[in-house]
């Protein structure tokens, strides 16, 4: 299954990744965006891996999220054709905040 991501979510992947560089250097980096890498790939050959988000249950679209670093998560959806990676989360924020950029 293909594996698609928002612009939002590459925004925040990005952000992320600038601060990884910033604190830790490129090596740090790198290794973080490998490890989304093969979470996408992951993803892409069993969908139902990460179990329903309990943050967004009250949304009408059932959202997963898996851990791809030990202190981020990936927000995604299953879709008929495609799995949608909505959000990328960084969980030493405030949960209400994180729930509340889903749109």
């Amino acid at each position: 299954m293909r594996v698609l991501m928002t612009a939002f979510a590459r925004r925040q992947i990005r952000e992320t990744s600038r601060y990884i560089y910033r604190e830790f250097g490129r090596n740090s980096r790198d290794k973080f965006l490998l490890k989304v890498d093969e979470a996408k790939r992951l993803l892409a050959t069993n969908p139902y891996i990460g179990p329903v988000e309990p943050l967004l249950s009250n949304f009408p679209t059932t959202y997963r999220s898996m851990v791809v670093a030990r202190l981020n998560k990936m927000v995604y959806r299953i879709m008929d054709d495609h799995i949608e990676i909505a959000d990328f989360w960084d969980c030493r924020r405030e949960p209400g905040a994180l729930a509340a950029e889903i749109k």
